[in-house]
């Protein structure tokens, strides 16, 4: 393998893998269009995201027409064709998590023509994007709460699946990456003293934009605005968050040696992540909303099912079903912290630092989604 990376260059080669993958993939739709595109393609990837632009619980392939299938997909029978729902299962993970390399690995190639020096720097400078991802995926639910309360979407399919997940980390990663190029392009000519700034700027203006268009869709196809929702949530996050570090600093100062203060931002991410999810699936309602909210991914899910059966309902209705949740992000977090030690930075400062802007996404992102469906009530 190396030989071949001496000999063609790893831009060729990866850009050669991307262009065979889709070939290979958009050969095999065509061959064979039911059982690759319709009982793989559709049903694991398209379906979920139909599903979801629709407001659908479950959507139905029925002789080449996407159909609302109904409340649950679990009743559909053979007659509904492959059906599909709104989240993400095994198969799509497994999907979805090699392309999520492969694109970073493209980004990787992009950072490296830069010749960026200042890594850590860029990821605060990087860190609003996370907050207008999980923003921007709200604004979808927004969309849909429109088209119940009206029957008309603000934003159709398929412009509107750009605003669903997985899809969305794409487009947020690409403005983050375009913004990048030109923060750096504007330092170098001197307009600015730092990259950083500009590309927090950047950041920024996405997430105001993409909350004052999730306040107009939400005021029209929203049940309400409940504000202590993010304060809860935020507050909650950030006294964990608190707790944490301290104890690290403490008792295992050793532990955040390579990611230093951008632990802090980690364990931040995903404890928003958690206490979302916490007080979201279990609390809601006493927040005002009329319901709590339904989980979205099926380590929620399990979660959620599994502590209610192993807890005696009488101690499940006073502590709730997702606080393991909260526990396992905020675990899973201080590992992450660990594990990227200062060992890592130096072999590969870059990659690490996409690697770590990931970890964030991956917390805050859904977290904030989670935490700004309730606020404004979609």
């Amino acid at each position: 393998m190396q030989s071949y990376v001496d000999r063609y260059g790893a831009e060729r080669l990866w850009a050669a893998t991307v262009i065979g993958l889709v070939a290979v993939v958009a050969l095999l739709a065509t061959l064979f269009p039911q059982r690759v595109y319709v009982d793989f393609l559709w049903q694991y990837y398209w379906g979920p995201v139909v599903a979801d632009a629709n407001g659908w619980s479950c959507v139905a392939w029925a002789d080449g027409e996407q159909v609302n299938a109904g409340s649950n997909c679990v009743n559909a029978g053979p007659e509904d064709g492959p059906t599909a729902s709104p989240g993400y299962t095994l198969i799509s993970y497994a999907g979805y998590i090699p392309t999520l390399l492969l694109l970073l690995v493209g980004f990787i190639f992009v950072i490296e023509r830069l010749d960026i020096d200042r890594y850590r720097a860029g990821f605060w400078g990087l860190f609003p994007f996370m907050l207008f991802g999980g923003t921007l995926r709200t604004v979808e639910d927004a969309n849909v709460a429109v088209n119940r309360q009206t029957g008309e979407a603000a934003l159709s399919l398929p412009w509107s699946a750009l605003l669903i997940s997985p899809i969305i980390y794409v487009v947020v990663a690409l403005l983050a990456l375009v913004s990048l190029v030109v923060a750096v392009v504007l330092e170098r000519q001197g307009y600015v003293s730092r990259f950083e700034y500009p590309l927090a700027g950047f950041g920024t203006a996405f997430l105001l934009a993409s909350l004052a268009i999730l306040a107009s869709w939400s005021s029209t196809g929203g049940h309400g605005f409940y504000p202590w929702f993010t304060v809860v949530t935020l507050g909650g996050a950030t006294l964990i968050t608190a707790v944490a570090w301290v104890g690290i600093q403490r008792f295992a100062p050793e532990l955040n040696s390579g990611t230093q203060y951008m632990g802090i931002a980690i364990l931040w991410a995903h404890s928003v992540d958690g206490v979302a999810n916490v007080l979201g699936l279990d609390w809601a309602t006493n927040f005002g909303l009329p319901d709590d909210l339904v989980p979205k991914h099926p380590l929620n899910e399990a979660i959620q099912t599994y502590t209610g059966e192993i807890l005696p309902e009488s101690i499940a209705q006073t502590t709730g079903e997702v606080w393991p949740f909260l526990i396992l992000k905020v675990a899973a977090a201080i590992f992450i912290i660990w594990v990227f030690n200062e060992e890592v930075f130096d072999e590969s400062p870059r990659f690490t630092i996409l690697l770590l802007l990931t970890v964030v996404a991956v917390g805050l992102g859904p977290g904030t989604r989670d935490m700004l469906r309730a606020t404004f009530g979609v």
